[in-house]
């Protein structure tokens, strides 16, 4: 992971050291699907500009998932290296770029009289505490489009509008139980097919959709 964030940096370096063309920085606020973010921009031309941005949001709630009932808490944090095109020379814009994803998901079996887990049935007292803890590719890309109404101003504010979707790859789960049956072999390979259901289950997330709005200051 140290070495994927020394290339985001490294991206980062670049954008934000070239100025041959550089015409004018922006500093937005926005919220939307990735959660609170704030982003910087730089125009290196009258069409072309980079953006660099941190995301981040905590949400709690409960579901079931293979026929058993979790408490989830959702972890939204993200950092982003982007580069906008504006084909209009406008406000329209673009956008492709790579993400550091670190967006996961941390489940909690709810206390329950029995759980189907596999192909047998365990009691609470045998299983414990149900674990899982779910994330996604650490490196994701990204490719939207989206309105910055400051493009090409001097200065003053904008409104930020942000419309695409991340690759964020196959959902990974890892499920732990702390009872005394942990352990046993044949509840580890009943726990394998339950990772697998529930892998399965959240697959349709391969791609994340990426929606904000927001509004953005050119100095």
């Amino acid at each position: 992971m140290a070495k994927r964030l020394v290339v985001v940096g490294a991206i980062f370096l670049f954008i934000f050291s070239t100025n041959a063309y550089a015409q004018s920085t922006s500093l937005g606020l926005k919220v939307g699907t990735l959660g609170i973010g704030l982003e910087a921009e730089r125009s290196f031309s009258d069409s072309i500009s980079g953006r660099i941005g941190v995301n981040y949001f905590t949400y709690s709630y409960s579901g079931t998932e293979s026929d058993i009932d979790y408490d989830f808490d959702l972890t939204l944090k993200s950092l982003s290296a982007l580069l906008d095109w504006h084909p209009f020379k406008g406000s329209f814009r673009i956008s492709g770029g790579a993400i550091y994803n670190g967006n996961n998901l941390d489940a909690k079996g709810n206390p329950s009289a029995t759980y189907a887990i596999g192909d047998s049935t365990y009691t609470s007292a045998q299983l414990g505490t149900l674990n899982g803890e779910i994330d996604f590719n650490d490196i994701a890309p990204y490719l939207g489009l989206g309105w910055d109404t400051s493009f090409g101003k001097d200065k003053g504010f904008g409104f930020l509008f942000e419309l695409g979707a991340i690759y964020q790859g196959s959902p990974k789960v890892d499920l732990t139980a702390d009872g005394p049956i942990a352990s046993d072999s044949t509840f580890q390979s009943n726990l394998s097919k339950e990772e697998n259901d529930l892998q399965n289950e959240l697959d349709n997330y391969k791609f994340y959709p990426v929606i904000a709005i927001g509004v953005s200051y050119r100095f």
